[in-house]
């Protein structure tokens, strides 16, 4: 039998998996986070007619004879370049910009992708909607964070509705003017909402009266609760700036809600020959709120926005990185898992130790060059059609070897 034709089989056999990649990539050029895959050759065995010889004295050296037995897949690569993004306006479609792969875990089995078209579950698990994969990450805890590692990775959950307690105001601070040029016993009055223990607004009126030149007396009251403590002076220095505070806390109980105190703070205030302005422009504490939307930032982070105006953080999408991501081994559905020659996982949040940051209302597109797809399938069908040529002209060779019995 003719080595020829073992030679082109291995050549057809090897360019038809050449087009099953080809075709497979130009089959997933709309799927979302896919990679292209680029198929390599290799030449085969050798078979050794006559070794090489070292030159003599008188004669030169002579060169192997050779006959090689045809090719071979060397390696079947997957390129991990970055796709074009793609803007959906959806805010838990997600795209990672740079390296990296978001994590899926489902019955203790870890999995990682590029595709980031994620949603929001019955109970609140952000999800790969095609398997149902949980999303991990770090969850927050009044907004603080763990440390973020992979011994604190966790399923992320974002419960629309849920409430976060409602907290008793402690400072209020004042600031801008008080009139310099009015006379004494002159009032200015301002109102501000505080709130107690259990979230409910009340109402605190500050009366400021000029009692002489550079100094000033105030007076809290409300018409909910009875209040101690709610007098004092503010003392301006000559230029206007101020200078001291005496009073406080405002101190008082109101009905069925835990005792406030509550501390002025004047150091904003200003006494200038200027229209009076003084106002509450800082108070701390809230009613309670219920969590109504959320927003996600390029570095995965989930804050919450609730129905009394707080934002929060919940949660941040992790990102793994690896050593060699071209050797991660396809497991279908867009994903990958690792193998022996991935490397180990490095695991962290976007935008740190290499990996990229996260786009959202955005997804990855594949990042398949049709126009060298099809120019890689005109050269591959060209290839199979020159193995088969070999095949048939063998064919013939063989035929008249036979004939010459004839």
């Amino acid at each position: 039998m003719m080595r020829s034709m073992f030679a082109g089989v291995s050549g057809l056999r090897n360019h038809q998996v050449r087009m099953d990649v080809i075709g497979n990539n130009i089959a997933n050029v709309n799927t979302v986070g896919f990679k292209v895959s680029r198929v390599n050759f290799q030449e085969m065995f050798s078979q050794t007619l006559r070794g090489a010889s070292a030159a003599l004295e008188d004669r030169g050296g002579t060169n192997p004879i050779q006959v090689g037995l045809g090719m071979a897949v060397s390696s079947i690569d997957s390129l991990q370049i970055q796709g074009n993004l793609q803007t959906t306006g959806k805010m838990t479609d997600l795209a990672v910009q740079g390296n990296g792969f978001f994590i899926l875990k489902e019955a203790g089995t870890f999995a990682y992708t590029r595709a980031g078209t994620f949603d929001v579950d019955a109970e609140g698990y952000l999800i790969n909607p095609s398997n149902g994969m949980k999303v991990q990450g770090w969850m927050a805890s009044g907004g603080v964070f763990p440390v973020k590692d992979q011994n604190n990775l966790t399923d992320v959950q974002i419960k629309v509705g849920q409430t976060i307690p409602a907290r008793a105001t402690t400072k209020i601070g004042y600031a801008n003017n008080l009139d310099s040029r009015v006379a004494d016993a002159t009032d200015f009055v301002t109102a501000v909402e505080v709130f107690d223990s259990k979230g409910e607004a009340h109402t605190i009126t500050m009366t400021f009266s000029k009692t002489s030149a550079n100094n000033w007396s105030w007076q809290a009251s409300s018409s909910t609760i009875t209040l101690s403590g709610n007098t004092g002076t503010v003392v301006f220095d000559t230029d206007g700036a101020f200078q001291t505070q005496t009073g406080g806390p405002i101190t008082g109980t109101p009905t069925g809600a835990s005792a406030m105190s509550i501390t002025p703070d004047f150091s904003g205030l200003t006494q200038y020959a200027s229209e009076a302005t003084a106002s509450a422009t800082s108070r701390d504490g809230y009613p309670a709120g219920a969590l109504q939307t959320f927003t996600i930032d390029a570095t995965g982070t989930i804050t919450g926005v609730y129905s009394n105006g707080l934002t929060q953080r919940l949660a941040q999408v992790g990102l793994a990185n690896f050593p060699n991501p071209g050797g991660l081994l396809k497991k279908g559905e867009s994903l990958y898992e690792e193998s022996n020659n991935s490397g180990l996982r490095q695991i962290g949040e976007p935008s740190t130790a290499g990996r990229g940051m996260i786009a959202p209302g955005t997804l990855e597109m594949a990042n398949v060059d049709l126009s060298q797809q099809f120019t890689d399938m005109i050269t591959t069908q060209r290839g199979f059609q020159a193995n088969s040529r070999i095949i048939t002209t063998s064919d013939e060779m063989l035929q008249e070897l036979v004939n010459l019995k004839r």
